[in-house]
């Protein structure tokens, strides 16, 4: 009984003639009607091209949709990309060189001990916080901030450092580091 009842459906529901959508002809001939009509009111349209409905702003022309029209359009060659964080550029841009034993301290925690500046290359005797020594000359890498010797005097090192701010701009210091007697806590 299900079945005939189901058969039943299916040949009510393919009755041809019974579909009330439009035929391709009626599509045509509305079509040549605002075609005709578009003519009469001064906007020519050349067969075989399709122009954007107005409002759409001109998403035939290649660029996409763009909200209030063809007057603006986004450049973003040479911009930075707002997503991408810049803390962890600098972080990577560091990484890429490998660091020494002296710059993984600051400053204040390596301590001066001996300076050999009577020759042509002077050099000196630094400790970190543990005690292990190291010979540094005039262009070694020293510090957590990029610091650099730059000048080894009679009892100093002159190390100038690079901080990198919040903006990105990078501000040099110049730390000078002497030599400290027992009585001065060295």
């Amino acid at each position: 009984m299900a079945t005939l009842g189901a058969a039943a459906l299916l040949l009510v529901g393919c009755e041809k003639g019974a579909s009330n959508a439009p035929t391709v002809q009626d599509y045509e001939q509305k079509r040549a009607e605002l075609m005709k009509q578009r003519e009469k009111n001064g906007a020519p349209v050349l067969a075989g091209k399709r122009t954007p409905p107005p409002g759409t702003g001109g998403a035939a022309d290649g660029r996409g949709l763009v909200s209030g029209g063809d007057a603006y359009a986004y450049d973003a060659t040479e911009k930075r990309d707002p997503f991408r964080s810049f803390v962890i550029e600098e972080a990577s841009k560091r990484a890429e060189h490998e660091r020494g034993p002296l710059e993984q301290f600051d400053l204040s925690q390596i301590t001066v001990v001996a300076v050999v500046w009577g020759t042509d290359r002077p050099r000196a005797l630094v400790t970190d916080p543990s005690g292990r020594g190291y010979v540094v000359q005039e262009g070694t890498p020293i510090g957590k901030n990029d610091g650099q010797v730059i000048r080894i005097g009679d009892n100093s090192l002159l190390v100038k450092e690079t901080y990198v701010d919040y903006l990105g701009e990078a501000t040099s210091k110049e730390i000078e580091m002497r030599i400290r007697s027992k009585s001065q806590g060295g």
